[in-house]
């Protein structure tokens, strides 16, 4: 059984030294998951009965068009809308891209690096693989690999599985990804050793995220996602400027967000941070450089 850690950095907190003296890094990451999730066009025997956004149930032996349709929608539209207002912006994401579905959208995968957005392995499937057998989860973590190699034309470093195994940081590690996301523990990286290594966890979030707009039970407006992020930002730049910076990881959906009622949440995020000074907007792997810099393990 892997040891569970409770107490992490307690009351000694690391001044993260965020570039340019910054009080607060954000890092916004797109999930690309259309045609990857649960579906008999997939060989799989249910639906997908999870974030589909309509309140659909999976169903056993049966295709649901439905459903189907609204992961087409983020593939389709979504994650463009997504990438043009990025680009207004000028702020650079992670792209938490599923190999299954962005093999059946090429032309998005290469727009995404293109746009100097970092493609972070987000696994073969959409699927839970705490029910995956360690054989078939290593042989995904691979065909993931290639698949979004080929695509983008660069190796993913980093890695997130969204809903992980028992076996599955020790898979990626093994396969050469330098860092993962499969944490929502903390509020800066930090070190663990995972077969014998060092490995860097850049924790994540389903708290700042839009998973909440799913089917209205927590979002139903693109003003109360702009409220709760500007919240969780807020209350982080101020305790940046008190001397304990921290890192707002921020889930984005391309089936989601990419709606035109709700992208307008993210423009008015995206203007309000950027009035502010002392904000680092990063990817993951930027994260994961600075990191290793600053706070190489054993130094």
């Amino acid at each position: 059984m892997h040891s569970r850690d409770l107490v992490g950095y307690g009351d000694k907190l690391p001044d993260p030294k965020w570039p340019g003296g910054a009080v607060i890094a954000v890092n916004f990451n797109l999930n690309v998951e259309g045609g990857g999730e649960s579906s008999l066009y997939n060989g799989d025997a249910v639906s997908e009965g999870m974030l589909n956004d309509i309140g659909v149930p999976a169903f056993t032996g049966r295709r649901v068009p439905l459903v189907e349709s609204v992961f087409e929608f983020g593939s389709r539209r979504g994650s463009w809308r997504v990438l043009e207002i990025m680009r207004e912006f000028g702020v650079p994401m992670s792209v938490l891209g599923v190999a299954r579905g962005l093999e059946q959208n090429p032309g998005l995968a290469r727009a995404f690096v293109e746009n100097g957005h970092e493609m972070v392995s987000h696994g073969y499937r959409w699927i839970d693989y705490g029910a995956v057998d360690a054989e078939t989860e290593r042989a995904h973590a691979q065909k993931a690999l290639d698949i979004l190699t080929e695509l983008c034309g660069v190796r993913p470093r980093g890695w997130m599985t969204g809903r992980p195994g028992p076996n599955t940081r020790g898979i990626i590690a093994a396969a050469g990804f330098e860092y993962d996301r499969d944490a929502l523990n903390d509020e800066l990286p930090y070190w663990l050793e995972v077969n014998g290594k060092p490995h860097l966890v850049i924790p994540y979030s389903y708290e700042t995220n839009d998973n909440r707009f799913n089917e209205n039970t927590g979002f139903s407006t693109g003003d109360d996602f702009f409220h709760y992020m500007r919240d969780a930002f807020d209350v982080l730049y101020r305790e940046g400027e008190n001397g304990s910076p921290k890192l707002l990881s921020i889930g984005l959906h391309d089936r989601l967000i990419g709606r035109p009622g709700r992208s307008i949440g993210l423009t008015r995020l995206l203007d309000y941070m950027k009035q502010r000074p002392g904000v680092w907007f990063c990817r993951g792997i930027d994260i994961a450089e600075h990191w290793k810099t600053h706070f190489a393990p054993g130094a």
